[in-house]
Order: structure tokens, then sequence, then C-alpha cells
């Protein structure tokens, strides 16, 4: 079969998913896994990687990755961090070490043990915020914080991704001057983001860099509202690219580099009028989301759905696997980021069990974490990666289910105890 015609069932498998997505209210991400699998099992899609869809399928993840840091608010964010700080902290350090111990108590390996510690790490906010959305729960202080710590924890976690897979996928031990190399290039990285973000695009530049006005002329505004700003999509879709290749150069993930792009630019450079900047940012960041999470991205997920090979012998051997890896995670999750957002973000109890709820879910970045372990990098077996898909998956279920149970307690129709108490 022809490459486009891979594309075609792809993309009808795609509109299937998204279907499914709103009747169940769950992730799409699961049925784009769900939909890949399906169709290699049944022959329709080829077991082996076919070159077109592999490349599109690397296309489609820089864009997801880019959309989501589009998406993000740096002001929130940073305003947030005092608060929802150790809900980040805490609520990644436990699943962390949660899923680490249970990997290494049954494989008894150290790298694929820190792989899968980092792919449980980080919270598909996404799932989250829809699930919340359908409780009429979006807009309350529980959501904020779930919010705010889940960019920390994608952060933190781009940045572990970029130090950690390479340490993990070196075929020696790495020494301390190999490890000091690594996080010396991630350091690197970032401070130049950083620098991207105070003294290259903004267009009125403060601070140190003050005097250097040559930005009033060929800042980021400039650059995405040329010729009316016809080309910004171009312009922004470009920048995401190069920066991801920059990532790419010193040995990360071009996702790492498409994210902070999409991080650092700012609602004000899509200015036009002085007036109403807001509007037409909001119209690039919709063409943005549509073709990253519509068209293009989901191709990533359906194509690494195609790895789940049905073999029943390999899913009845990692049943006891996966039962312990999503207890573990449950309990840590839950009970980590509950205690934190009510002893370091003094939420009250009602909203600290939503916010423990609310990061169960894993998807975009564990699944990038999935990729590049298993189908690039050959790091985790195939048994290993049979079990991290399945403890995501009902992770991810768990969510819209404990968050629907919850709400009564939070709204507080129902008391349970001290719990249930907003003080």
């Amino acid at each position: 079969m022809h490459s486009l015609e891979y594309l075609a069932l792809i993309w009808i498998g795609v509109f299937i998913a998204a279907i499914l997505a709103r009747k169940t209210r769950l992730t799409p991400v699961l049925f784009y896994l769900a939909i890949g699998c399906l169709f290699v099992n049944f022959n329709l899609l080829p077991r082996e990687d076919d070159e077109f869809i592999r490349g599109f399928a690397e296309v489609g993840i820089i864009l997801i990755m880019f959309a989501l840091g589009f998406e993000e608010n740096m002001t929130r964010f940073i305003t947030g961090i005092k608060r929802s700080w150790g809900i980040a902290f805490f609520g990644a350090l436990a699943p962390f070490l949660a899923a680490f111990s249970i990997i290494y108590a049954f494989w008894g390996s150290f790298n694929m043990a820190l792989i899968s510690g980092l792919a449980m790490t980080a919270t598909a906010v996404s799932l989250t915020m829809v699930s919340l959305k359908s409780e009429g729960l979006e807009r309350s202080d529980a959501a904020t914080g779930i919010m705010t710590s889940a960019i920390l924890d994608d952060v933190a976690s781009l940045a572990l991704v970029a130090i950690l897979i390479p340490i993990a996928a070196g075929s020696t031990a790495p020494t301390l001057i190999d490890i000091s190399w690594i996080v010396g290039k991630a350091i690197a990285f970032f401070a130049f983001v950083v620098l991207l973000a105070k003294w290259v695009l903004p267009h009125e530049i403060s601070g140190i860099a003050k005097g250097l006005r040559v930005m009033d002329r060929w800042g980021a505004k400039q650059f995405v509202t040329f010729d009316s700003g016809d080309h910004a999509v171009l312009a922004i879709l470009l920048f995401a690219l190069l920066m991801g290749l920059l990532a790419h150069v010193l040995g990360f993930h071009p996702a790492v580099g498409a994210y902070m792009a999409g991080l650092i630019l700012k609602g004000e450079y899509f200015d036009l009028t002085g007036s109403t900047p807001n509007q037409e940012f909001e119209r690039i960041r919709g063409i943005v989301d549509n073709v990253a999470f519509s068209w293009i991205g989901p191709v990533f997920f359906v194509a690494l759905g195609t790895k789940i090979i049905f073999d029943w012998d390999l899913l009845v051997s990692v049943l006891p696997q996966v039962f312990c890896l999503v207890i573990a995670i449950l309990l840590a999750q839950i009970s980590s980021a509950a205690i934190a957002a009510r002893y370091t973000g003094h939420f009250p109890w009602p909203d600290s069990l939503m916010i423990g709820f609310g990061m169960l879910g894993r998807a975009e970045l564990a699944f990038v974490v999935f990729d590049i372990a298993y189908v690039q990098q050959k790091i985790i077996s195939t048994e290993l990666f049979y079990t991290l898909m399945l403890t995501a998956f009902w992770l991810n279920v768990a969510v819209p289910v404990s968050i629907a149970w919850w709400k009564p307690y939070f709204i507080g129709e129902k008391s349970m105890g001290f719990l249930s108490a907003r003080q």
C-alpha cells in the first residue's frame, strides 16, 4: 500500500478516535494509540515503519510540544510558582521514586528504571482540564494549582529528558565527565532560551540590555507581523523548528526545543492594531492547535500505537508489573500532591485532594519518552514498553473517574470529615 493510503487510513482512525473521545470524555491520545494498535494487528498498517509516516509523525510531535508550550502563559507560570512549587516537586518526586522502585525490583536494570521514573513524572494537564471542565470546575483554585504545578513538572521533565536520555542511551557506564558535559549542554541550552526570552525576542528591552535599542526594529513582533501578519504561522513554526534543531544538535530531542519555543512566545508579539493584541494571538493559536492536535500531531500517537503487537502471552506476563505500578503511582501521586498542596500551597483539603486526583494522568510527554526509549534508542525492553503503556492507560482512565467521584465532596454536597472541611 502506498504511503498516502496509509496516511488516509490513519486520518480516518483519528476522526473515529475524536468521536470516541468526545463520547467518553477521555483523552483522545488513548484512542489514537488504540487505533494504531488495532490497525497494525489487523494488517491495515505495516509492522515495519513506513519512512513517510515516520517523518510525518516526527513533525507531529514537534508541533504538539510547540503547541503545548504556546498555550502556556509565562506570566501566570511565574506568578503561580510560589504557591505550586511544593505540589510540582513532591507531586513529581513521589511517582518517579515509585516507578523507579517497582521497575528496578522487577527488571533489575538501572537505566530502564530511570526511564520509567522519568516517563511517569509529568502530568497530562490537558486531560485533567477537560475532565474539570466537564464538571464545571475549570475555574476553581484547584484547577489553577493543577495547571501551574503541571507546567512546572513539564518544564522540569523536559530538562530531565535532555539530561537523562543521553546518559541512559550510552552503551557504557557514563563517567563524571560525560554527565558533566550533558548537564553543561542542558544548562547552556536553557540559558540560551532565557536570553532569547528576555533580551532578543522582546521589542522593548529593560534591565542590563536596555541600551540595545536594535530590538525596537528587529524583535519578535516585527518578525511575526511582517507583511501585516500574513506569514505569522510560518514565522512561529519556523522558530519552533529552529529551536528543535538546536536542541537536536546539542544531543537532545527536538521536542524539548519546540516546547521552549512555544513557552517564550508572548501574545503581545502578535499585536497588529495596538488595541486588540489578543484577537490576532488567539487566531494564530487556534491555527497551531488545529494543526498540532487535529491532523498532524495525532499521527505520532497512531504510529506509536502500531508498536503494540498483540501477544497474549506477553500481555498476561506483564499483568503483575502493571498492577503493582498502577497501585504504587496512584498512592504516591495522590498522597504526595495532596499533602504538598495542603502544607506548601495552603489549599483546603477538598482542593488538595482534587489536585491529587487531577495529577494522575500521563499523556504527551510520557509517550515522547516511550518513543525515544523504545522506538529510537532501544533503552527499554518490549515487556517494559507494554507495562508502561498499560499503566499510562489506567492512570488516564482514573482521572475523569476520580474527579467525578470527588466533586460532591469538593463542592460541599457530601462530607468526609476533615477532608471536606474548607479551612
